[in-house]
């Protein structure tokens, strides 16, 4: 039975105090709370904090410090490394054993066990319950028969029943150890172990689920303390943790900015402690090394900024639309204006930090081309005025306010920016289908690999394809690759699917953005994971 952290603490403040003044006593003084809370910022998360069903950036975060998976991924180079697993071997790459590390337990006591895995997936694969990071499993045998998508590519969701309650790939040979069959080997598949989609979930989820979702319980480094909507979401150190790398800190705070530009003045005047994207107008000539001196990081990102066709809207169908517009837009010069240069101009849809990726896949496409573009846009008959939308709560009103200037300038046709005020808002009309405008996607590597940026937003049905773009040759291209026995040599797959679907243009790439971070005076080894995130399994208070 665990002992409350709070007597614990209460004790040990005392013997602190009579330390410090014999036995007198008469020292009452308590610690400050503040000192051992860690503040950082991110946006409010769009779905109950279920990690089959999260797929959005606020969310994720949140969830990556209460779970850990199979995998976890290193803070400094993403390399996947064994967390919960204490093997995962495979001869074959399509059948995996895997046996798991004695000791994990969840926050509520309860063990981590081979059910832990296996039913968790299987709850996330079977489509009536409709947990966004589906499509992430579809690689093991069996998902089709719980996830069976209709003709459109539509995974059947409250219409219709599936053949089957579980995956036939996936087998418990007993508590420590369970079996995973793929549908075809797959090199790559314990790059996507560390993800939230493969977490476990507690019993407590399956037998009270009302309970998890107010209180969710996971077996990471930390667990959930409180959350208020539309302000913040506190998390504590779990002293039980099994996991290699046990955390510094006592507690963290997420903060929900209203806007970004608040949060960095809250950095700079150390009422925050971290902010994991700078705003732009931090950016013009450097404001921010000036501001945060000694206290920002600058890396290669691994995401995207793009913005996407709700194709199932007919006035997108055409691709002339997408492409005109896409050679419309002076992404040079939006990078310099608003970022100041400290972005570069997409060269494709996946990041060239990403293993698999290569230069110049968008090529004329991407380019800026005004005549051009205003040749073909004007061909197509297109009515009415272009409108993009996004959230404002994380920065992006200015730099797609100079998108916008850009379609406007070499088109001649009125393009404005649609204001969306948080981003779970946002999400939910996308992942709702109800976009009627172009609107803005972002991506940030789930784990390291080509395929993360095609599979899920580009093969019909994926997880995170909001627009509904379906190309049966890009399918087949992906199955190809996915199958394909050397990583390396799949990646040649990838690419030609790639091109496809830029020929296409389902989403226009516009920025690679660096990661620009910035903390107070109080933090010590400070570690910005590739993903963005602050780890807090390392970082320290002075």
């Amino acid at each position: 039975m665990r002992k409350s952290r709070l007597a614990l603490c209460v004790l040990t403040a005392c013997i602190t105090a009579l330390g410090a003044v014999g036995c007198g006593g008469a020292d009452t003084t308590s610690p400050d709370p503040a000192a051992s809370l860690l503040t950082l910022n991110t946006t409010e998360p769009e779905n109950p904090l279920v990690p089959g069903d999260t797929t959005d950036a606020g969310g994720s975060k949140i969830l990556r410090t209460l779970f850990k998976g199979l995998v976890d991924y290193d803070p400094r180079t993403a390399a996947p490394r064994n967390a919960v697993a204490e093997s995962i071997e495979t001869t074959d790459s399509r059948v995996f054993t895997v046996t798991l590390k004695h000791g994990w337990t969840f926050h509520d006591g309860t063990p981590v066990t081979a059910h832990s895995f296996v039913d968790a997936w299987n709850y996330t694969a079977y489509a009536p319950n409709q947990q966004q990071g589906a499509g992430f499993l579809s690689v093991i045998e069996g998902f089709d028969a719980v996830n069976a998508p209709d003709p459109s590519g539509t995974p059947v969701a409250n219409s219709g029943s599936p053949a089957a309650r579980t995956m036939s790939g996936l087998r418990v040979l007993d508590d420590h150890r369970f079996t995973i069959t793929l549908a075809a080997p797959l090199p790559s598949f314990v790059n996507r172990l560390g993800y939230l989609a493969y977490a476990p979930l507690p019993k407590q989820f399956f037998t009270d689920r009302a309970g998890y979702l107010a209180h969710p319980i996971g077996n990471g480094p930390f667990e959930f303390v409180s959350h208020a909507t539309g302000s913040s979401l506190t998390i504590q150190r779990d002293d039980d943790y099994a996991g290699q790398h046990k955390p510094a800190i006592e507690r963290a705070e997420f903060r929900f900015n209203k806007t970004l530009e608040a949060a960095y003045a809250d950095v700079v005047a150390n009422r925050l402690d971290f902010l994991e994207v700078l705003p732009g107008d931090a950016l013009v000539g450097g404001r921010y090394k000036q501001d945060l001196a000694g206290r920002h990081f600058t890396r290669a990102g691994t995401g995207l900024q793009s913005i996407t066709f709700p194709l199932y809207d007919p006035r997108f169908a055409d691709p002339r639309v997408r492409q005109a517009i896409s050679m419309s837009i002076d992404r040079q010069h939006v990078i310099d204006t608003v970022f100041t240069g400290d972005r570069i101009p997409a060269p494709g849809l996946v990041p060239s930090t990403v293993r698999g990726a290569t230069e110049g896949q968008c090529g004329a496409l991407c380019e800026h081309r005004p005549q051009q573009a205003r040749e073909l846009f004007d061909s197509t008959g297109f009515q009415g005025p272009i409108e993009i939308a996004s959230n404002v709560d994380s920065a992006n009103e200015k730099w797609l306010t100079a998108v916008c200037s850009s379609i406007t300038a070499a088109l001649g046709r009125e393009c404005r920016f649609q204001p969306v005020s948080t981003l779970g808002e946002f999400r939910r009309q996308i992942n709702a289908h109800q976009m009627r405008t172009i609107y803005r996607t972002g991506w940030v590597a789930d784990y390291p690999s080509i395929e993360n940026f095609l599979n899920p937003l580009y093969r019909t049905g994926g997880s995170s394809n909001t627009g509904r773009y379906s190309n049966p040759q890009v399918d087949a291209l992906l199955a190809r690759a996915d199958a394909t026995a050397n990583e390396q040599e799949s990646w040649s797959l990838y690419q030609q699917a790639e091109r496809l679907v830029l020929q296409d243009m389902p989403a226009i790439p516009l920025v690679v953005p660096g990661v620009q971070t910035g903390w107070s005076e109080r933090l010590r080894n400070v570690t910005v994971t590739p993903f963005r995130d602050l780890d807090l399994e390392t970082v320290t208070i002075a």
